[in-house]
């Protein structure tokens, strides 16, 4: 296996960006090229970066275990978005991106072969991308992601912690232009819904003990009055790494069921 940390320059964010990338070994045992591989977006969650995954979540042990690329971008505080200041974190992850890796490495990033993933502020991210480009992905996952809006717009909310919520204002231009947006998970949903033929495969787990858990149900809700194909779990478990560590290779095991080529994760 190879792990790459790469920094790079980007027009869309305009900053150097660092990228992290688990590169599965090709061995007598799984000789295919990386080609052949499948492709696994993930995404970090707010105050933490592109290589929490490989830290804490142990990305390199799933890259081995599943035989799997996994590519890990680093996105601030941005919650994916194409921010009012003109840092262009969306069109990075889901442009300019997969264009600086085709021209770098042998990898198939078409729409069968890729999957997106992440957690908390990277669960939003990986849904964002799925129902906004739905022609890059066909799996997606949010493991403890803020799925519905609404709670931004909460006095509890906004007067718990002002200083975030200033923040997010920030980033989207202020928090009134979400609701109805193309940063609106239940908006996107409405969206998808006039060719749900289009819609990746969701996958979403929520711990029964995470401050998260409303919006997700009301993200689960809606996705199933909208006839979209969301697998929605909810289990023991609070909005840390053990939940995330647990559900990642959990959801791999599900969309790669059909695969025969595919690892299982806890195999030497």
């Amino acid at each position: 296996m190879a792990l790459l940390q790469i920094n790079h320059k980007s027009s869309s964010v305009k900053t150097n960006q660092v990228l992290n990338v688990v590169l599965p070994e090709i061995s007598e045992e799984d000789p295919r090229s990386l080609y052949e591989r499948k492709v696994l977006w993930l995404l970090h969650g707010l105050s933490a970066d592109g290589s929490t995954w490989i830290r804490y979540g142990n990305a390199e042990w799933v890259a081995r275990a599943y035989g799997i690329t996994i590519i890990m971008p680093s996105a601030g505080r941005s919650f994916y978005a194409d921010m009012a200041n003109g840092q262009n974190y969306f069109s990075y992850l889901t442009e300019e991106l997969p264009e600086w890796i085709d021209t770098r490495f042998k990898l198939n990033l078409s729409r069968e072969n890729s999957l997106i993933a992440g957690l908390s502020m990277g669960g939003y991210g990986a849904f964002l991308a799925a129902l906004r480009r739905p022609d890059l992905y066909s799996e997606a996952a949010s493991f403890s992601g803020l799925l519905a809006t609404e709670i931004l717009q909460m006095p509890e909310t906004q007067q718990r912690d002002p200083i975030l919520m200033n923040e997010m204002a920030m980033i989207y231009g202020g928090l009134d232009k979400v609701p109805g947006s193309i940063y609106d998970p239940g908006f996107l949903l409405q969206e998808m819904a006039k060719t749900p033929e289009k819609c990746p495969r969701l996958y979403a787990a929520i711990g029964l003990d995470d401050d998260l858990l409303p919006t997700n149900r009301i993200f689960a809700q809606r996705a199933k009055a909208y006839g979209l194909p969301l697998t929605y779990i909810e289990d023991e478990g609070k909005h840390t790494w053990p939940f995330w560590q647990k559900y990642l290779p959990i959801w791999l095991d599900f969309v790669l069921a059909d695969d025969p080529k595919a690892g299982h994760y806890g195999q030497d």
